[in-house]
């Protein structure tokens, strides 16, 4: 098990941060859960948006290496985890970090080619084919097919220029999403608290790291693209990762999935008001058939 290791008699800095850990899950806590899960994932697709704003100076794959490094530093901060942990909660630890990295990666290099709604709507669908997974309802094939035709209407509602590759890397990145969620589980058994997520995102960082250096150069350590970088950091993982984990303690999965289904909405919002990605009527239609099947997947599951 992953265990944090707690300083005793913390000082300047440390001792600053650890008030504002103690204090902050009692300040999120008084926030309803449906709130939280809201405001997760507006805070994920702001912070992709920012992301996407430093592209031109770092690159995807500088700026995606700035958010696993600097988010592993806020939560090891945050959680000081011990490494003495056993042979296979490590394992777990660097599956579940090695696939966040891969995911980020994957999304972060379709960003650079497809807008961030039609981006995270693709994605989607690796979480949402994991819920379907083995199933053999007719009810589940509607919302398969559902989902395919808002992929064909993605990829041809913006006049056929949308980039295939970007749409290729986007479900890739679904795929590792749902690599994700079954890691998670694991993870969440494997760790007592936050350490495992510390952990995992520093193996993430260590990943990506020689990659980011090697695109973006001294890019990396301008001042003001660090400065981003920390925002985007903080949005699109400490945040929300925080706030999701406070809203799973009072919530039932049911709910807590059918919420999450928002996202690919949020993003194609996020992207219109942040970067001016505006999308066709056929892809705004593809984007809530999306969204419709994954609500009535996970609302309609088996078993609720």
């Amino acid at each position: 098990m992953v265990v944090a290791q707690v300083d005793r008699a913390p000082r300047g800095f440390g001792a600053r941060l650890g008030a504002w850990a103690a204090a902050t899950p009692r300040k999120v806590g008084a926030v309803p859960p449906t709130v939280q899960v809201l405001l997760g994932i507006v805070s994920v697709q702001v912070g992709a948006a920012l992301a996407k704003n430093l592209f031109s100076t770092a690159g995807a794959l500088g700026v995606v290496t700035l958010r696993l490094v600097l988010a592993a530093a806020v939560l090891l901060l945050l959680w000081r985890p011990s490494v003495r942990v056993g042979k296979r909660a490590w394992g777990v630890v660097a599956a579940y970090g090695t696939v966040l990295a891969a995911m980020n990666l994957l999304f972060y290099l379709a960003l650079e080619r497809i807008p961030l709604g039609v981006a995270v709507t693709a994605e989607f669908l690796g979480p949402m084919a994991l819920a379907l997974a083995g199933s053999r309802r007719w009810l589940d094939a509607v919302w398969a097919l559902l989902a395919a035709t808002g992929v064909f209407l993605l990829a041809r509602g913006g006049g056929g220029d949308l980039d295939l590759v970007g749409l290729l890397l986007a479900v890739a990145a679904g795929v590792c999403w749902a690599g994700y969620i079954v890691l998670g589980a694991a993870l969440g058994r494997a760790s007592a608290d936050g350490s495992g997520l510390a952990l995992a995102m520093a193996v993430g960082a260590v990943a990506v790291l020689p990659i980011g250096v090697a695109s973006a150069g001294e890019a990396l350590v301008t001042p003001w693209v660090l400065v981003v970088g920390l925002g985007v950091a903080l949005m699109s993982s400490v945040v929300p990762y925080s706030l999701e984990l406070e809203a799973l303690r009072k919530i039932p999965p049911r709910v807590f999935g059918v919420l999450m289904s928002l996202e690919p909405a949020v993003a194609a919002v996020a992207g219109l008001v942040v970067l001016g990605e505006a999308l066709a009527a056929a892809q705004w239609v593809a984007v809530c058939l999306v969204v419709g099947a994954s609500v009535g997947a996970t609302r309609y599951a088996r078993g609720g």
